[in-house]
């Protein structure tokens, strides 16, 4: 069984959603039904076709994307409560927009709010894509210490900004900014002994500078809502702490717009807190396959289906 006092909830971000997410959980359980059903009513959009049948393009758009995988992940939170009863884990963390989720999860605001929130931040970032185009790469087999060195020669060398934009696990990072200075970066990366660099499918320069172009429509959206204490202890990703209040909430999340998400120092922190059980909340595998490669020892559970739910009731 598992034990509140050693268990984080952590919730996925953009590149964990799939067409047919959250299909399986509103089969078999009305009240994940009821979720994907709220949210198509306060959209005034079908967004329960769009993460069930797609198309694709169209589930990918961040303007979707982001409520897509906020709405999948209270509605498999609600089976998850349901099954496990008045469960609180002792943590909770989101990557990216997963914050949000996990806000609205521990509830630091309403389904609704964090809905329109995300909604928003989904528009938001892709207008200042728009804007002010960029792009990401992953870079592996790199670490963090190098790679901030190199990002900071690709800035002054072409005056334009590339940052660290996720430290997701050892190995694994990704950068974030200006074509101009992300391509160079890039170079950087690759002429080293070890790096590799994968230019990633995105025009969106997340988590970086570029994304102050959005900023003060942003901390305006944040500001407007209603938040209230988490009832555990949600751990940021930007100052790996604990944010308990709507204050330390509302500058976490505008933060967070064009600051690193530091989920590997995220995962440290929870692990040397005593943390042994994630319960990865949403869909797809992402956030428990990065959890394999910071400790091999704990243990990861996803709950994106009805089997998982099943299997999670008998541990």
């Amino acid at each position: 069984m598992l034990n509140p006092d050693t268990t984080a909830f952590v919730f996925p971000g953009q590149g964990s959603q799939s067409i047919g997410m959250g299909y399986d959980l509103a089969l078999n359980y009305p009240s994940a039904k009821k979720i994907f059903a709220t949210a198509d009513k306060i959209l005034g959009v079908n967004l329960s076709n769009i993460c069930w049948e797609g198309p694709k393009d169209k589930l990918d758009d961040t303007y979707n994307t982001q409520p897509a995988l906020y709405t999948c992940s209270i509605a498999g939170l609600t089976v998850l409560q349901e099954t496990l009863g008045e469960f609180i884990p002792a943590f909770a963390a989101g990557h990216s927009l997963g914050e949000i989720s996990a806000l609205a999860a521990m509830g630091a605001m309403s389904f609704e709010d964090g809905l329109k929130l995300v909604r928003e931040r989904g528009r938001l970032m892709k207008l200042a894509g728009a804007n002010n185009p960029g792009g990401m790469a992953a870079i592996l087999r790199m670490d963090s210490i190098r790679l901030v060195q190199i990002c900071k020669q690709a800035s002054e060398e072409t005056g334009l900004y590339v940052q660290v934009a996720n430290d997701n696990c050892p190995g694994q990072l990704v950068i974030s900014g200006n074509n101009i200075a992300l391509d160079k970066a890039i170079d950087l990366v690759v002429n080293t002994d070890s790096g590799k660099a994968i230019r990633l499918p995105i025009s969106i320069a997340a988590h970086s500078p570029l994304m102050s172009y959005v900023s003060d429509d942003y901390n305006n959206t944040v500001n407007s809502i209603l938040f209230g204490r988490p009832n555990t202890k949600v751990i940021g990703n930007v100052g790996v702490t604990n944010i308990d209040t709507p204050d330390k909430i509302k500058k976490e999340l505008g933060d967070q717009l064009t600051s690193p998400v530091r989920w590997r120092e995220t995962i440290e922190y929870l692990l040397g807190k005593g943390v042994d059980n994630f319960v990865e909340i949403g869909t797809g595998k992402v956030l428990t396959g990065l959890l394999r490669r910071i400790d091999r020892k704990a243990y990861g559970h996803v709950i994106d289906d009805n089997n998982a739910v099943l299997k999670i009731a008998l541990t």
